[in-house]
């Protein structure tokens, strides 16, 4: 017992709303398959009543069992009776037989509902998450006004078939009853959230609505039959028979269709299997606003396009996620795709069992619930983007969707509203800057520390050399705005290069304007780099291959791919102080102490003292000379080699490439000063030599030379004072910019 009760207050709401929905369902169920049987032939009207019928429990049933999306409500819909009248009257008009047409609409069911498993299971239903909020909103609030308007003639007892637009301001066509009924079932609706916590608002202004029709009819006679009655559902026609003749008249019938006549039904069933799946998508987008949800559009495409089998295998209509009833059951609290379940278990229910009930429910009091769940689709949100001229063009779209939604159609709303947003997308990429920072090699410095004479050499040939680091996406929207903006430089600079780092994606007509730079660049010489160029970039292209197949290859000496700017900028330096061609400068001997740049200057015999308290160490390429937390205790004095110097970014993270210092350069000199532990390893890139001094051998030499000592911190403050002004001075120019 306690199990049960458990389930029922679980799932309390997903009954309501799955009965709830059921109400509007099955009526509208029945009404397209009338459209549609009718057009074969009048007398085939009941076959059509049927046939909704058995699509609403089908549907209902199978739909939600296999598919994901919570609350949602699946059952005949507009475009599948559209799609099929279309489809019988052409028939018809060929004259074939009405059971040929009728077996024909069966086998045109199941063919859309097997290319909706193929869409579903290739992932085509995916593109729906690419649909923007504007676009959305105008959606709901579009479809939220084609329900009122649909209801509004209903719930006002009009016996014509004229847009709601005439309908309203003809009253002569207005049946007082009727608006009286709806009036009650809309008021109902509304306060029933106040007052009523437990029974939904549907359920709610249903019953009230009957018993407004119940008042009257007690004092109008003429509202206490089924026959002629305007005011009600009326009669299904359903019955079990009914339902077991249908279905093996079908399929006794099977075996008559040739092939080609099959073959033949593809075109229709394509088309209709695509409106089914945009009619479900679409829903299913509006829940996933209203809930904060997200649905998975492969899965239920595929539970859809087995629903529908399902439903014409039994002779029922083809249909889809439908909006109404699954506001309607959203609004009458269901939670679970269980509420889909039981709305297919309630349309069995009440089509076999309680027609007669249900044949007696007042249109106008589910017009009046309908209206209530449009009034409440209605986004209001995007009113406040009125506030802002910046999102003035959103609030825009809003409106053209929502035009395009009661004028056009939904289909087409939602295909403006995926232009518009695409132009929108398009003109705030153009809008925005392509190039983050432009800067000289002579402002910035790569990870190489050079010796002072070299940094003078740098800061006035720097400014040939400048750096363009880009972002976002280049495209053919924003590729002419680069090419004017690298157009001056392109006849001045000596280096350029462009860093890729933030670049998000780049197309085949920014690839090709990136040749025409290289191209004008080759004519003088001059070098293009590229640095940062990723081999994956968030849209899984390998830019590095794209870039090449576009006739940027290094092979012809014109375009340099560095792994990082700093590297660009060591290559370009390099450069600058004629180092690229000087390829026996490592086979060099190593320096003596007074070559080293700490102690240029200083007389040779100066620093015999100072030479005797030297270690000589050597280090294979690969060897680490430091480790992160060794003591800081020895200066080292590179006289051959090259170092590299790593560390990693905050605690645990990837490891960063800091410095690179070589022959005649220093190392250590922070940690010996301060005598704190180290915080960066350092690895030997080439064979190295070095002069070490601990600071043992230095508290020596201080107590007996001070002389000596006094010059050597005085030099090492010097040139680490260098070092940080640099620094500085990099560090604001990338702030300023």
């Amino acid at each position: 017992m306690r199990e049960l009760s458990g389930a029922w207050t679980r799932h309390a709401g997903d009954f309501w709303g799955g009965f709830a929905a059921m109400m509007v369902a099955l009526p509208a169920s029945v009404a397209f398959g009338v459209t549609v049987y009718a057009a074969i032939a009048p007398h085939y009207a009941a076959f059509g009543a049927l046939a909704g019928a058995l699509g609403a429990m089908a549907l209902g049933l199978v739909a939600p069992t296999f598919g994901g999306t919570d609350r949602l409500i699946s059952a005949p819909c507009a475009p599948s009776a559209a799609v099929l009248s279309a489809f019988a009257i052409e028939l018809v008009h060929q004259g074939v037989e009405p059971a040929s047409i009728v077996l024909m609409l069966t086998v045109l069911g199941i063919l859309a509902g097997l290319i909706q498993i193929l869409i579903g299971f290739l992932g085509f239903g995916r593109l729906i998450r690419y649909i923007p909020y504007p676009v959305v909103s105008g959606f709901l609030s579009g479809v939220g006004l084609i329900i009122i308007g649909g209801q509004l003639p209903k719930l006002v007892g009009a016996a014509t078939d004229a847009p709601w637009h005439q309908v309203l301001f003809s009253p002569e066509h207005w049946d007082w009853r009727g608006l009286a009924i709806g009036g009650v079932s809309i008021l109902a609706m509304i306060f029933s959230s106040r007052l009523v916590k437990i029974v939904p608002a549907a359920i709610v202004g249903i019953v009230c609505g009957s018993a407004a029709y119940a008042t009257i009819a007690a004092v109008d006679p003429s509202l206490r039959g089924l026959a002629d009655n305007p005011l009600i559902i009326g009669s299904l026609g359903a019955t079990g028979e009914g339902y077991v003749a249908l279905i093996t008249d079908r399929w006794n019938q099977i075996g008559e269709l040739k092939l080609a006549q099959v073959a033949g039904l593809v075109g229709s069933a394509l088309t209709l299997a695509v409106l089914l799946c945009i009619d479900t998508l679409k829903t299913c987008v509006v829940l996933d606003r209203l809930t904060r949800s997200r649905h998975d559009s492969g899965r239920e495409l595929a539970a859809q396009g087995l629903a529908n089998i399902a439903a014409s295998a039994v002779g029922g209509m083809p249909g889809a996620g439908t909006m109404g009833p699954t506001m309607v059951n959203y609004s009458s609290g269901a939670q679970t795709r269980v509420s889909g379940m039981f709305e297919g278990l309630t349309a069995v229910v009440a089509a076999l069992v309680f027609g007669s009930f249900v044949a007696w429910i007042p249109v106008a009091t589910l017009s009046g619930v309908l209206i209530v769940v449009g009034l409440r689709m209605i986004d209001t949100g995007p009113v406040r983007f009125l506030e802002s001229k910046s999102t003035l063009v959103d609030f825009c779209v809003v409106l053209a969707v929502i035009g395009c939604a009661l004028t056009i159609g939904l289909i087409y709303a939602a295909a403006v509203g995926v232009v518009l947003s695409v132009v929108l997308f398009l003109r705030e990429q153009v809008g925005g800057a392509i190039v983050r920072r432009k800067s000289f090699v002579g402002e910035r410095s790569s990870a190489w520390y050079r010796p002072e004479h070299e940094m003078r050499i740098l800061d006035k040939k720097g400014q040939s050399a400048v750096i363009f680091e880009l972002q976002g996406s280049l495209f053919f929207g924003t590729a002419q705005q680069l090419y004017r903006t690298l157009e001056p430089e392109l006849a001045a600079t000596e280096y350029l290069i462009l860093d890729l780092q933030r670049v998000q994606s780049v197309d085949v007509t920014a690839a090709q304007m990136l040749s025409l730079v290289r191209d004008a660049l080759a004519e003088r010489n001059v070098p293009l780099l590229f640095s940062n160029v990723r081999e994956r970039l968030p849209n899984g292209r390998n830019l590095r291959e794209f870039l090449e197949l576009a006739g940027l290859s290094p092979d012809d000496g014109t375009v340099h791919y560095l792994p990082s700017l700093e590297a660009a900028i060591g290559w370009v330096e390099a450069s600058l102080l004629g180092q690229h061609a000087d390829t026996v400068n490592h086979d060099r001997p190593p320096l003596e102490l007074h070559e080293i740049e700490l102690f240029k200057g200083s007389k040779p015999d100066t620093l015999v003292d100072l030479e005797a308290c030297l270690e000589k160490r050597s280090w294979k390429a690969g060897e680490t000379i430091f480790s992160t937390g060794d003591p800081g205790n020895e200066l080292f004095l590179i006289r051959k080699g090259e170092v590299r110097v790593v560390g990693s970014i905050g605690r645990g993270g990837a490891i960063k490439h800091i410095a690179t210092y070589g022959r005649g350069d220093f190392l250590g000199g922070r940690a010996f000063l301060d005598n704190h532990k180290r915080d960066n390893d350092a690895i030997a890139i080439r064979d190295c030599d070095m002069y070490v001094l601990s600071l043992e051998k230095f508290n020596y030499l201080a107590d007996q030379h001070k002389r000596i000592a006094l010059v050597l911190m005085t030099k090492l403050a010097r040139l680490l004072s260098i070092r940080l002004r640099h620094t500085n001075e990099e560090l604001t120019l990338l702030q300023d910019n």
